[in-house]
This record gives structure tokens, C-alpha cells and sequence, in this order.
């Protein structure tokens, strides 16, 4: 079987890379800004949170060992049923940053790592949830 010359793609280094890119704009017409205004307010992160979309409820707080050979894990178990799991997804997320540690969802309950309960305890109600179970 005779192989085929492979194609050469020719570089040009001193070509622009945006070409004529910048006469694109120049038939956009944009309108005016009103008077007094020179341009568009800053959007502030510092700014005050949204208000929740959902009453966060109660949530009762566990620490198993079963099936993980001994390892201690601390489990966030009844969270509301109508709060969505993408709900759920974000406050386990925001627990592990908290806590430092890893941590999954499975079936609506999330596991964090080690023996966590005071750590997990004080941002779940922090959050607004209400805590039942371990001290």
C-alpha cells in the first residue's frame, strides 16, 4: 500500500488574526444614552443576596460508619420534598467547601466525610435549616 503526501497547511505568521474584523462594527448603530447618563451602572457582588427561592425546613443530622469500613461519615438526611435536588446538589456543595473535606448526594441525602457534625451543624443553620439529630 503506497501512503499519500499529507497535505501542508501554509502559516502565515504576519497575517492579523481578527482580519477585518474591526470595519464590522463600524455600520452598527447603537442608540444614544439618555441625558445625564455617560455609561452603565456597575454590577455589585457586595450587594445584598436575593431572598431564597424556598423555605429551607428542617433536616436531621446523623453520623454512620455502616458499610465503609469503619470510616465515619456525617449525613444530612429529610430534606424538604419540595425543595429540588439541584437545591440539594448546591448546599452539598457549599458544605464541603465549608468543611474542607469530600462529600457526595445519594438519594437526597448528603455524605460528608469524617466526623464533621459541629462544622455541619453551624452552617445548616446558618443557612436556615432547622437541625434535628446529633448535637
Amino acid at each position: 500500500m503506497g501512503s499519500k503526501p499529507k497535505k501542508q497547511i501554509e502559516v502565515n505568521a504576519t497575517q492579523n488574526p481578527i482580519g477585518d474584523l474591526g470595519r464590522a462594527f463600524d455600520r452598527v448603530q447603537l442608540p444614544d444614552l439618555p441625558e445625564g447618563e455617560t455609561k452603565a451602572a456597575p454590577l455589585s457582588p457586595a450587594g445584598p443576596a436575593p431572598a431564597p427561592l424556598w423555605k429551607p425546613g428542617r433536616v436531621v443530622l446523623r453520623r454512620e460508619t455502616a458499610h465503609r469500613g469503619g470510616k465515619v461519615v456525617t449525613v444530612v438526611d429529610d430534606f424538604a420534598t419540595h425543595l429540588p435536588a439541584s437545591f440539594v446538589d448546591d448546599v452539598a456543595r457549599k458544605l464541603r467547601q465549608t468543611c474542607g473535606c469530600g462529600g457526595t448526594v445519594k438519594h437526597r441525602q448528603i455524605e460528608i466525610q469524617g466526623d464533621q457534625v459541629t462544622k455541619v451543624r453551624a452552617f445548616l443553620e446558618n443557612e436556615g435549616f432547622q437541625v434535628a439529630g446529633l448535637k
